[in-house]
């Protein structure tokens, strides 16, 4: 189908229903799921699956993002001095280049 979709259906569930449709569907998106169970479809395109992650691998990342999301929540606050605002911002960046690094020696 590559005609582009305007028209826009509204679906009121109870939670449990919501549950059990969540539970069901196969799919990242349920919107896209309902289509292919409804009108019999395939999907149009095939996404790679996705890696999976070790949990403490997966912890530690989201440490990384809270923090990072503490040291915004302080930098824009004007908590810190210009000075303190400069070494943040070069810590980051060599943070930035580390994980570049890693990214290439993964691949």
């Amino acid at each position: 189908m590559s005609d582009k979709r305007t028209k826009m259906l509204t679906l009121w569930v109870t939670p449990e229903e919501h549950e059990r449709l969540l539970a069901r569907c196969d799919s990242p998106r349920l919107a896209t799921w309902m289509r292919e169970v409804c009108l019999e479809e395939k999907p149009t395109r095939t996404s790679k699956p996705l890696p999976t992650l070790a949990p403490e691998l997966l912890r530690q990342l989201a440490g990384m993002g809270n923090n990072l999301n503490q040291i915004a929540r302080r930098l824009n606050s004007g908590e810190w001095s210009a000075h303190d605002r400069v070494q943040v911002v070069a810590a980051l960046m060599a943070l930035e280049r580390e994980l570049q690094l890693l990214r290439e020696q993964a691949r």
